[in-house]
This record gives C-alpha cells, sequence and structure tokens, in this order.
C-alpha cells in the first residue's frame, strides 16, 4: 500500500472511531437526558414503579425531604390543599408504611427504588434503632424518623436524598 492509500485508509479508520465515540457519547447522553416532561429516564422508570406501590398520585402530590440531626423528616402533600381524595390516599399509605419500616419492612421503597438504594441497607439492618412516627398535617401526612446512632441519620440522609433525586420534581428538598 502506498503511502497516499496508507493516509486514506487511516483517515476513514480516525472517522470511524470518532463517528463511534460521537454515537457512543450520544447514545449514553439519550439515557441520561430528560425526555419532555424534563424528567430523566431513572426518573420515569421510579414513577412508574411507584404507581404500584403508592396509592395516590404522584402528579398531585409533592414528597418533601428534611434532613435532621437525629433523623428526618418526611411529608407528602396533595398539590391542592382542598383535595380529600389525594390526601386520604396520602394518610393512609404513610400509615402503612410507618408501621412496615418499624417491624423493618422497607419493602416497597425497595420495589420502587431498587435494592441497593442508598441509606436502604443500614436502614432495614438498624430499624429497631429507629422510631418512627406518623403525623396528620391539613393537606397529607407526616413520618418523623429519629435515631441517636450517627451512621442511622447518615443513612436516612443517603435515603432522603436518593428518593429526591428519583422523584425529580414529584419531591422537594426541606419545609
Amino acid at each position: 500500500m502506498n503511502n497516499s492509500k496508507r493516509r486514506l485508509w487511516m483517515a476513514g479508520l480516525a472517522a470511524g472511531g470518532v463517528g463511534a465515540a460521537l454515537a457512543a457519547v450520544l447514545l449514553i447522553g439519550h439515557l441520561l437526558q430528560d425526555d419532555d416532561d424534563g424528567r430523566t429516564d431513572r426518573q420515569e422508570m421510579v414513577a412508574e414503579r411507584g404507581q404500584s406501590v403508592m396509592p395516590f398520585d404522584l402528579e398531585q402530590t409533592t414528597h418533601r425531604f428534611t434532613p435532621t440531626k437525629t433523623g428526618g423528616v418526611q411529608d407528602v402533600v396533595a398539590d391542592q390543599p382542598d383535595d380529600a381524595k389525594q390526601i386520604g390516599l396520602i394518610r393512609t399509605h404513610l400509615q402503612q408504611e410507618a408501621k412496615a419500616f418499624s417491624q423493618g419492612d422497607f419493602g416497597d421503597p425497595a420495589q420502587i427504588h431498587g435494592d441497593s438504594m442508598p441509606g436502604l441497607k443500614g436502614l432495614q439492618e438498624g430499624y429497631e434503632r429507629i422510631d418512627v412516627r406518623y403525623r396528620e398535617r391539613p393537606e397529607g401526612a407526616t413520618l418523623t424518623y429519629t435515631t441517636d446512632e450517627p451512621a442511622l441519620v447518615d443513612a436516612l440522609h443517603d435515603w432522603f436524598k436518593a428518593q429526591l433525586s428519583d422523584h425529580g420534581d414529584h419531591a422537594q428538598p426541606g419545609h
């Protein structure tokens, strides 16, 4: 092969390599890209899974996660304060979750977010040392998580961060 043919052949390989790299970057970008609603593919998957676990409508409610020094506060509220249907569904669900979490059953979050969800393993292992309290509020309900163990506080905070990320516009930090 003469030098000019070799240069053309190498240029073709380089272009092909650049093309393959570009295709890979575009594919990865698409997987992480927001859809038309501004949600990532993961957030869409979590919303779909959530429909089989949470009886209330994610489009009509908001989760709020507030880390505290001793654990955290999780609020779920109806976006319309007079939406009696969503408020009732929120309250029923959070009462059930408070009971389940107090018994070490974190199956619902695992089903929605996956078994490797940050903080989940620590919560499952330390559930007996976490106090979970349910309280009604006018527009929904609140779960308050309290522990004296720094490692469990960290697990709760990691769990909250993961939920904030996974729920996207269905969740907010703090009060």
